[in-house]
């Protein structure tokens, strides 16, 4: 039997605040999305009707069971990738929860191998939440794997702007994208690819 979605997500996000309260050691937060981002994030995926989705920044899962939830209903499917195998073990049994397992691949790799890796116009979604200092590596891969109209999404760029000023910039001068930023939260980056 499944579990109310609400009330694991809630749990979730509870658990993680007293968490990332008291660990030390920044790698080991679950740095999760603020509910209200979470909620943004799942919206806009389910409203553009996207099927495959792309998500480098696992943890626990949090933000994995939004965007699974939004792809469910039109048999899509979540990447979510992670180098952090114990976060991976716990976004697997957060998902089974609420059902949302067999929507999800969960791979322990590197973000930037995997976004190499995968071919031109293949994901309707690409969630950056990772260690924010791979992203510039890792460019014009979240552009490059993005169909027309797709969606790039970046947490924390209100919270850690200089970690992320050189990423905007390039965003902000590439004409196959238009993008703003949600004041929720940490601070949600939406870009949308252009045709």
């Amino acid at each position: 039997m499944t579990e109310d979605f609400d009330a694991v997500v809630r749990a979730l996000h509870e658990e993680g605040v007293r968490a990332d309260a008291v660990q030390t050691d920044r790698s080991r937060r679950r740095r999760n999305l603020d509910p209200d981002e979470a909620a943004l994030l799942g919206l806009v995926c389910e409203a553009m009707g996207a099927r495959r989705v792309l998500e480098v920044g696992t943890s626990n899962g949090f933000s994995t069971l939004w965007l699974a939830r939004a792809v469910h209903d039109r048999g899509g499917t979540v990447l979510s990738v992670d180098v952090d195998a114990v976060g991976q073990r716990a976004a697997a049994a957060n998902l089974a929860r609420v059902g949302l397992h067999e929507d999800v691949e969960l791979r322990c790799a590197d973000g930037g191998q995997v976004l190499r890796e995968l071919p031109d116009r293949s994901q309707d979604v690409v969630f950056l939440d990772a260690d924010r200092s791979h992203y510039l590596d890792w460019w014009p891969h979240p552009v490059r794997v993005l169909r027309p109209g797709g969606l790039l999404a970046i947490d924390n760029v209100l919270s850690h702007p200089d970690q992320v000023a050189e990423l905007r910039g390039l965003i902000d001068a590439d004409p196959r994208l238009r993008a703003t930023v949600s004041t929720a939260g940490k601070g949600l980056l939406l870009a949308v690819t252009r045709a």
